[in-house]
């Protein structure tokens, strides 16, 4: 088994600074094997906002995987946008924007989703589609391949489909024929499991989403600070949700989400089901 912490939307420049302590704590307490930054590591893409996410990230536990979101390239700095949209990133996070992560149990591959030319969408390409077959070309079948990336692939029904990432569908063609088994995101600030078979009707393939809220940002949506934890064996996933606690003043296990694999196709848990032997 295999735990990974997903943190996602930190928004340096936009933390509430009394969650970053709690959050360090628990995250050493749990010791994940990788951790996983889902994106937006700033609110404005500012160089102070980068020195306090690498501070912050100093902090935390390796290997780590990390891809930037849309709030990662300047706004407002035209040319910093078109012509530099990601040296900030480059400079205080990692000049690595296909991280790679691999052992005889998992394999993680970081896509960037964020683009100049737009403000809040993203996209993914054929180029990059092709670094990630290049990536899990030799990989044992055996290995649970998980993608990350900011942008989401999938979301549930009452989110706009604008939501997605540009080229989502073509994407999810690309990673059916990888074996992908499970897709990281954030951009949303609200935090979601479930199987892509309702949007995507692939011929014996689904894989499992796992979307992150906001771990650290004053931006809650509706939703309470959160983050994820993974704890992944090769056919069953389980999904642990924590929670800000305003009470307490830390972070609590919210929620618990079960999925089980039969041949490429993740399906959430069913007690009733399982428990009937079906």
């Amino acid at each position: 088994m295999r735990t990974l912490v997903h943190l996602s939307d930190l928004h340096f420049g936009r933390v509430d600074h009394t969650l970053l302590t709690p959050l360090r704590e628990l995250v050493e307490r749990i010791d994940p094997d990788v951790l996983v930054v889902s994106g937006d590591l700033t609110q404005r893409a500012r160089e102070e906002q980068f020195e306090e996410a690498r501070a912050f990230l100093d902090t935390l536990p390796g290997p780590q995987i990390i891809v930037p979101g849309n709030h990662d390239i300047s706004l407002y700095n035209v040319f910093r946008r078109f012509v530099k949209p990601l040296e900030r990133y480059k400079r205080y996070i990692t000049d690595d924007l296909d991280p790679f992560y691999l052992d005889d149990e998992i394999a993680v591959v970081g896509v960037n989703t964020a683009r100049s030319f737009t403000i809040k969408d993203g996209k993914v390409s054929r180029d990059q589609l092709a670094t990630v077959r290049q990536q899990l070309a030799g990989v044992s079948p055996s290995v649970t391949r998980i993608i990350v990336a900011h942008h989401p692939f999938d979301l549930p029904d009452h989110f706009e489909e604008q939501d997605l990432v540009n080229r989502a569908p073509r994407a999810m063609e690309a990673f059916s024929e990888c074996g992908i088994d499970i897709l990281m995101g954030g951009h949303m600030h609200a935090s979601h499991a479930g199987s892509t078979a309702a949007r995507y009707q692939m011929s014996e393939y689904a894989a499992l989403v796992v979307q992150a809220g906001t771990a650290t940002s004053t931006r809650g949506r509706g939703e309470v600070n959160s983050f994820n934890v993974l704890r992944v064996e090769r056919d069953k996933v389980e999904i642990d949700r924590y929670g800000w606690d305003v009470v307490h003043a830390h972070f609590e296990l919210v929620d618990t989400d079960k999925f089980f694999r039969a041949g490429n196709v993740w399906t959430p848990h069913n007690d009733g089901l399982m428990a009937a032997g079906l």
